[in-house]
């Protein structure tokens, strides 16, 4: 099994429901509903989408808690009802809301939060900051982690990273994709999707490719920023951090082959 008690770089896929995934992935006669307990015994984190779109029931999030070993960890996308507005600031009931919806029944399998923004929203650094400020650090006494995921370029800016680091928390590392590659370290965790997986590669990813994406993750869970990636404003001191790897996008069906083979990689 991929896991130990507290690894330092977990890798992981976007959710665990995907029809092509069985057959390839899922062994044909596996039952559906077994689905999540396989996937967390092959990778050692999920990213679960389903929360962008629509509210889950507490009971799913504890079933999700049960049916996951040890050490595994749930990242979840906060809902597309806080980050697509005009105004920000006005999200502070939205935000509670979520975090109150029974996210806490995952417990200790509670990872980060990547709150998701479109493509079209640019960085207001005043209504910015007014959303990094409706952002808890714990709720009920747990912590809680935040990333943002920013799709435009006028993020590609100092007075930004600054605002992040000022907060703790992490900006996406978006790469392989069309988005803006924003690979600072502003949290004392590192948050990365990569998005390039294709058909033409047996596991999605050359072997080059994985080599570069798994030393990648072991300088940021050094603490050092690596090498051929985009920053903005470097970071002032190197610390070991957590990293939360997932391969997302691209050509889906090769994304649980790519992230196995990372974990292989970095055992």
């Amino acid at each position: 099994m991929p896991h130990d008690a507290k690894p330092r770089i977990r890798v992981g896929i976007g959710g665990w429901t995907f029809e092509p995934w069985r057959g390839t992935f899922y062994p044909n006669d596996l039952a559906q509903k077994r689905e999540l307990d396989y996937a967390s015994r092959k990778l050692t984190s999920i990213e679960i989408n389903g929360t962008y779109y629509g509210s889950q029931k507490p009971e799913s999030f504890a079933k999700w808690h049960d049916e996951t070993p040890e050490g595994f960890v749930f990242a979840l996308k906060g809902p597309r009802f806080t980050t697509n507005r005009r105004v920000l600031a006005e999200a502070g009931e939205s935000v509670e809301r979520f975090l109150t919806s029974g996210v806490l029944e995952l417990k200790d399998k509670l990872g980060p939060i990547n709150w998701q923004f479109a493509p079209t929203k640019k960085f207001d650094p005043e209504d910015f900051g007014a959303f990094l400020k409706l952002l808890p650090k714990s709720v009920e006494g747990r912590t809680i982690r935040h990333a943002v995921e920013v799709r435009h370029d006028s993020f590609k800016a100092p007075d930004f990273i600054a605002l992040v680091r000022e907060h703790g928390v992490a900006v996406v590392t978006a790469a392989d994709s069309e988005y803006p590659q924003i690979a600072d370290i502003t949290a004392p965790f590192v948050y990365v999707r990569i998005m390039g997986t294709s058909e033409d590669e047996e596991v999605g990813y050359s072997a080059a490719a994985l080599d570069a994406w798994a030393a990648r993750a072991r300088d940021w869970a050094s603490g050092h920023a690596p090498n051929g990636l985009d920053v903005v404003a470097p970071a002032p001191k190197a610390e070991p951090r957590q990293v939360f790897l997932y391969v997302i996008s691209g050509f889906k069906t090769r994304n649980p082959a790519a992230a196995m083979a990372l974990i292989e990689r970095l055992k």
